[in-house]
């Protein structure tokens, strides 16, 4: 048949051919299409002149040999008869009865010829009989269709698997998270050899070594979060799964004559498969990167994991979506030039492009240097793939993936718009309590419930950074009913910029209106365990001290459950900004320790303690440091005046002076806070983490949160004493959640 009738009818056999718009599904009308390639491709013949392009459907010649066709292996089923009216009418403007099948094989079965019995004239290679097949070759075209055609069912299915490999993860997480929450006399009893390999080497700990809320180092440009064993475990079983689901169902026949070849037919297969899957992906990609996400509260999987996720889907979706795109190249080598000037083709390309450079703008390094502005350029960057995706697809019938996506993105957004106007936009207090912490109050609505161990994305209401958000964890307020407190670690950006407000401020306080979009996040199994062991660093304080005093709160004296809670700051000077929080302890039965690693440093920080509007009970008042401080430098100006020995006898007066001014207001600071005790220097993780395990009545649960080094050795020997004598069940969760 004529060059362009076969172009013609290949492109209405690719792009779905449909009477309504959605994806089609070839396999229950493959013996048509290989019917249709046997006409197209089998000889140097056709049923009407090259002019007609309605031949197909409306010579009867051409309509008895597509049923004499149909015939071999009883594929004329009435789907398939039917499905042929509708193909007529809409491709090729013939609008045939629902009886034709009939007239057509009667036509077949009384004139049908082979076409090497017909005496073609030498001028004209117009058949004017139906034409009969041989076996072989009516199989040999089966097998073409179905390689071809039956790939674009098979991808669907494929790229529909990718959420059953995603289900059984989830599931996974589910099962475990839930059996600790609904079951925890069944989980304490789980310290057999399976139970206990499964914690210890696989959903545990670090991928290797310790390191796990650290990054790897990578020259800098090049740093790396790496993926906890468990959650690089999925990963790699996915980029497995995915390179499976493209290798197999792939072979062509040698010598294709559809595509000239089994190489470019192969070609073609790969492109499609890859195509189709890749798109098929894309809901996911969006769920997982999403905020209000649920599969979070059904499986218990942080935020951060579902980040990590979102990345390698992301990075695995962009691979697919290049090989398809290299692949098209090739395969449209002869008519790029004309078909890149149409819709569905440049946009493919916009889409693709953008693809690349959304992966090299979410590298570490670029999202630390400024993660707002990362954010709001990939959000700019996505919907520009989104749009070039979408004209790519939608007129093939893939369309329909995007409703998914586009509803996923417009629930979180929607949902966040809803917490924002429903806790309000108040007034909140924000001052500078340390060298390098910021303090907010914020006043909340009554029916706003904040979530023990929680956290909160923030917006600041200044032109310069409203439309930014931050996430904190926070703490109710141990002085005012209704109010939750967050305390922020300086770093840059924006904590930067309210530290400079700050510092020029009466008072080193300031007043500003703030959104409060949350809360986020969900408390650990702690509340469940034999004795639960809260360890902070610094700043990660708020978050544990929330979870442990919600706890310890809730629970009943028939409950007999060991709290801990063991807080390591640099200097005496951090209690200042916590001391409320700290004398809040006193009255509940969680074991407090207070390790100080610098305790020589920022004692005068202390003096701020009096600033607070704090009880007598539990605070201390600046008038007894005051006394103490005047009573050490009356001590120091005495030994001045008795300064006539030698230089170094000077020395060594003035320094006992020093030690005893050292020793006396963190003495003052014991005093007050009784109920705590004060450990100066670091503590000994590993002695630590073994010694709450011998002590504990039974099961022992670890929640950390604060400097990387620090969270990712008590992960470390968490997992070390997995295997204890004691038989005891030792679990670990962390706190601390790291994106950028």
């Amino acid at each position: 048949m004529n060059l362009l009738y076969s172009f013609y009818l290949l492109f209405f056999a690719v792009s779905g051919v449909v009477a309504i718009p959605g994806i089609e599904w070839y396999k229950p009308t493959l013996g048509l299409y290989a019917c249709l390639y046997e006409i197209d491709y089998s000889g140097n013949f056709t049923f009407c002149p090259a002019t007609d392009s309605t031949c197909l459907c409306s010579d009867p010649n051409s309509r008895a040999t597509m049923a004499g066709c149909l015939v071999y292996h009883d594929r004329n089923t009435t789907i398939m008869t039917d499905y042929i009216v509708k193909y007529c009418g809409m491709y090729f403007e013939t609008n045939l009865t629902s009886d034709w099948f009939e007239g057509a094989y009667a036509n077949f079965t009384a004139r049908a010829k082979y076409f090497k019995d017909i005496d073609m004239p030498a001028d004209s290679n117009i058949v004017d009989v139906p034409l009969k097949f041989e076996p072989k070759d009516m199989d040999h075209y089966s097998t073409i269709a179905m390689n071809f055609l039956g790939n674009y069912d098979d991808s669907v299915y494929y790229g529909v698997s990718v959420y059953g490999f995603w289900l059984i993860v989830l599931l996974i997480g589910a099962a475990s998270h839930w059996t600790k929450m609904l079951f925890p006399g069944l989980t304490k009893k789980m310290t057999g050899p399976v139970s206990n390999f499964w914690r210890k080497y696989i959903s545990m700990p670090a991928f290797i070594g310790r390191r796990k809320a650290q990054s790897i180092p990578g020259f800098k440009i090049f740093d790396s979060l790496i993926p906890t064993r468990f959650e690089m475990l999925v990963i790699s079983l996915f980029y497995v799964y995915m390179i499976i689901i493209h290798a197999i169902n792939m072979k062509g026949v040698k010598g294709d004559p559809v595509f000239g070849s089994k190489y470019m037919a192969e070609l073609r297969y790969v492109a499609d498969r890859t195509g189709i899957v890749g798109t098929a992906m894309m809901p996911l990609v969006f769920l997982f990167a999403g905020r209000n996400n649920f599969l979070q509260w059904i499986c218990g999987f942080n935020y951060s994991t579902f980040l990590c996720y979102h990345r390698h889907l992301a990075r695995v979706m962009f691979m697919l979506i290049v090989i398809h795109s290299v692949n098209f190249t090739i395969l449209e080598e002869e008519y790029y030039a004309e078909d890149i000037k149409e819709p569905w083709l440049y946009w493919g390309v916009v889409a693709t492009i953008v693809g690349g450079v959304m992966l090299i703008q979410s590298i570490l390094y670029l999202r630390r240097i400024n993660y707002e502005i990362f954010l709001l350029v990939h959000i700019v960057l996505a919907t520009f793939w989104v749009v070039g995706t979408w004209v790519h697809v939608v007129d093939f019938g893939y369309g329909c993936v995007f409703i998914p996506s586009i509803a996923v993105w417009g629930f979180d957004r929607a949902v966040r718009i809803g917490r924002l106007l429903y806790f309000g936009f108040p007034e909140v207090t924000i001052a500078l309590v340390g060298d390098e912490t910021i303090k907010l109050s914020i006043p909340k609505p009554k029916n706003w419930h904040p979530i023990p161990g929680g956290h909160a994305f923030i917006y600041f209401l200044k032109p310069t950074y409203f439309w930014q958000s931050h996430p904190f964890t926070f703490t109710s307020s141990a002085k005012e009913d209704h109010t939750i407190v967050m305390y922020i670690k300086l770093k840059g950006g924006i904590t930067h910029s309210l530290y400079k407000l700050l510092n020029k401020s009466p008072g080193k306080t300031v007043t500003m209106r703030v959104g409060v979009e949350g809360p986020y996040g969900e408390s650990t199994p702690a509340k469940y365990v034999d004795k639960a062991v809260f360890i902070a660093g610094g700043n990660g304080i708020p978050g544990i001290y929330s979870e442990v005093h919600d706890i310890a709160v809730r629970s009943t004296k028939e409950r007999n459950q060991v709290l801990k809670l063991i807080w390591v700051i640099r200097d005496y000077g951090s209690i200042a900004w916590f001391h409320d929080e700290l004398a809040a302890l006193q009255n509940t039965n969680i074991d407090t320790t207070v390790y100080v690693t610098k305790p020589s440093a920022n004692l005068g920080k202390i003096e701020q303690l009096d600033k607070s509007d704090s009880s007598k009970e539990g605070s201390i008042k600046s008038s007894e440091l005051t006394k103490s401080y005047e009573a050490n430098l009356t001590n120091i100006s005495d030994i001045n005046e008795k300064i006539t020995s030698s230089k170094e006898d000077s020395i060594n007066e003035v320094s006992k002076s020093k030690e005893y001014i050292t020793d006396d207001i963190p003495g003052e600071l014991k005093e007050k806070l009784s109920h705590i005790h004060f450990e100066e220097g670091r503590p000994n993780i590993e002695r630590l983490i073994q010694d709450e395990i011998k002590e504990s009545p039974g099961s022992t649960f670890f929640v950390a949160c604060g400097h990387p080094i620090m969270v990712d050795e008590v992960r470390y020997q968490c997992c070390k004493n997995i295997d204890n004598p004691e038989k005891k069940r030792v679990d670990f969760f962390e706190q601390l959640q790291i994106w950028a």
